[in-house]
Parts: structure tokens; C-alpha cells; sequence
């Protein structure tokens, strides 16, 4: 993984910085800014490929982006984008069509070589995930795919899938999720976002495939949710999924883990991760606030997973923290990134 903050630069340096390393040479884009303003500017991105696909999440103050046809020329893509707006929103224009915002939440496909132009909607500034798969490492060879102007999803359904797919991207990116399959959530992020452009047909191969990679994804996070209700079952989280039962049994018989096993691994990370962040709280208490149904549930079946007690894992001592940049963005609290490759 590549990260950058403008921490790395002195402050009247930062901004064209940003314009002529970050932004033209990596991103191919035209930003600007007014020069009175500059002094003020911070930004930070990470860059990791995964999967196929190229992930960035940027977060930086305000400016205004455009992607002219020099832009194109000078540094053609070929990849098809889909955008996961995190901050204030933003908006996009001067291409084909109308122009739009996308608010928080949600969310924005293209391709690459298309102009347009965009800036964050408030003073917050940009925060958002950007995926950027090359039409080269999509199955289908529809020519369509290089036609996507930018356009918001319209179709709701979609939407909890595409944030399932995007969250267990970004953790697998930070390194939270190593077993992540996430050649299969690239691809499913991408036929999603054909399906949802009349390119690729929901109950097609192709299409089956992304609905039951992202439908798992969302099935763990719904999952994730609940951890605290001891009345945690399958008939809770294919309702909320809006699938049967049984169809939520054959997603999980595509993973490594059963549904119970998933609860259960779950319910295991959380307590560990609360006996690190609160050292002093009753492992009693954790167990309760996991779903645990018992202390002597708890006691056995940690024991079974780590070979050792919770006792034991706690007194290990917890772990280190990593530092931080203190970019200082408006509007938002900022959760920066040091420089560095991974």
C-alpha cells in the first residue's frame, strides 16, 4: 500500500505539489485552486491493488478537478470507476448529460477516458473511495463499458451490496482482512455496477456471481451488527437480506466458514478487541456484550479457538498503535496516513 499526506511538504509548497505530482502524474486530472487559498490546503490518499483493481481513498480540502480530453490523451485509463462518496458530497459535470451530485452514502460509476469536472458540495472538502478496475480485467468485452459517463447509482437495491463490497475492500487494504477474497469483490463491484448500467443482466453467469459475492459481504456485516444479540440466527439476517434461509446457507457454503462459524469467529475478534480497548472491563461483561450465552460458553469456546484463556490473552498486554499524520480538515475529523509503501 502506498499512502501520502501533505504533512510531507511545507505548507506553501502543498498544493502544487498535489496539482503537479499527485493529481496530474498519478491521477491524470487538472486541479486548481485560488492562490490565496493554498496556504491553507492539506490533503492525504492511500493506493493499494487489489484484487485486479486499483483502490484509493482521498481526503483532502477544497478544490475543483477536471478531466479534460488533454488529460485523457496524455494519460489514457481504460478502466471502469466506481465511486463511494464518504464526506459532504460532491458534484460532477460538463460531460454528456446532466449534472449531478452524489451525496454521502452513495454512489457513482465511469470510465476513465470521459471528461468531466467535479468539486466537494459545502466546505468539508473531498473524502471519498475511488475503484479503478481496467476494462481489460473484465470478463465481458461489451463495448458500453467505455461509454459510462459518470452517473449516480438509481437503483436502491443496489446500494447496501456496493457498501458491503466497498467496507470489506477497504479493510482487506488496511490489513483487517487478509482472508478477503478480494479478486471476488472487485469483480463483483464491477458487474454491480454494469448491472446497474443495463450492460451485464442480473440472472446472467456473470451477474449470479457478483449478487452472491456482495450478498455474502453483506451477510457477514449484518452479521457484524448483531453480535450482541444472543438471538442471533439465520432467520434474522436473511430477512434483513431479503433472501430465504436457505439461500442464505448456500452463500455460506461458498465460504470458508458456516454461518454459525461466522458468529462465533466474530463474536471472538470483538471480545478480543474489547479486552485491548478497555483492559479493565469485566471479561463477564464482554462476553455479555458479544452474545455469548454464558461465561462457561465463553471460557471453552475461546479456549478451543486460541489455545488459551481470555485471562491469558489479556495479560499478553495490548498491542501497539500506529502514527499518524495531522492533516486538519474543515468540516470533518480527519483520520490521516503517514507516507509510506507496504
Amino acid at each position: 500500500m502506498y499512502r501520502w499526506c501533505t504533512d510531507e511538504v511545507e505548507p506553501h509548497d502543498r498544493f502544487d505539489y498535489w496539482r503537479e505530482v499527485r493529481a496530474k502524474g498519478l491521477f491524470g486530472v487538472t486541479v486548481e485552486l485560488e492562490r490565496e487559498r493554498r496556504g491553507d490546503f492539506c490533503g492525504e490518499f492511500s493506493l493499494r491493488q487489489l484484487g485486479g483493481g486499483g483502490l484509493v481513498e482521498l481526503k483532502a480540502s477544497h478544490y475543483t478537478v477536471e478531466r479534460s480530453n488533454s488529460d485523457i490523451a496524455h494519460t489514457p485509463g481504460d478502466a471502469i470507476c466506481v465511486y463511494q462518496q464518504l464526506g459532504s458530497g460532491g458534484w460532477f459535470g460538463g460531460m454528456r448529460g446532466s449534472d449531478f451530485a452524489i451525496p454521502n452514502g452513495s454512489f457513482a460509476t465511469s470510465h476513465t477516458d470521459l471528461p468531466y469536472r467535479t468539486a466537494p458540495l459545502g466546505a468539508g472538502g473531498f473524502h471519498l473511495r475511488i475503484l479503478k478496475i481496467p476494462v481489460s480485467a473484465l470478463p465481458t468485452r461489451d463495448e458500453r463499458v467505455r461509454e459510462l459517463t459518470p452517473r449516480t447509482f438509481d437503483d436502491p437495491t443496489l446500494a447496501p451490496l456496493l457498501g458491503a463490497c466497498f467496507a470489506d475492500l477497504g479493510e482487506a487494504a488496511a490489513g483487517d482482512d487478509a482472508a478477503a477474497d478480494t479478486t471476488s469483490l472487485v469483480q463483483a463491484l464491477a458487474q454491480l455496477a454494469l448491472i446497474e448500467r443495463g450492460i451485464v443482466r442480473p440472472g446472467s453467469r456473470l451477474g449470479q456471481a457478483a449478487l452472491r459475492t456482495a450478498r455474502l459481504s453483506q451477510a457477514r456485516r449484518l452479521i457484524a451488527r448483531h453480535l450482541p444479540d444472543p438471538n442471533l440466527a439465520p432467520a434474522m439476517v436473511a430477512g434483513q437480506l431479503g433472501v430465504s434461509v436457505r439461500h442464505l446457507h448456500m452463500l455460506f457454503e461458498t465460504a470458508a466458514k458456516s454461518f454459525s462459524q461466522t458468529v462465533t469467529d466474530e463474536r471472538l475478534k470483538q471480545s478480543r478487541r474489547l479486552m485491548r480497548e478497555a483492559p479493565d472491563r469485566l471479561i463477564a461483561d464482554i462476553a455479555t456484550s458479544c452474545g455469548f450465552e454464558s461465561l462457561a460458553t465463553y471460557y471453552r469456546v475461546f479456549n478451543a479457538a486460541y489455545g488459551m484463556a481470555p485471562g491469558d490473552f489479556r495479560a499478553q498486554g495490548a498491542e501497539g498503535h500506529t502514527s499518524r499524520c495531522h492533516c486538519n480538515f474543515p468540516g470533518a475529523a480527519a483520520q490521516p496516513m503517514r507516507s509510506r509503501k507496504t
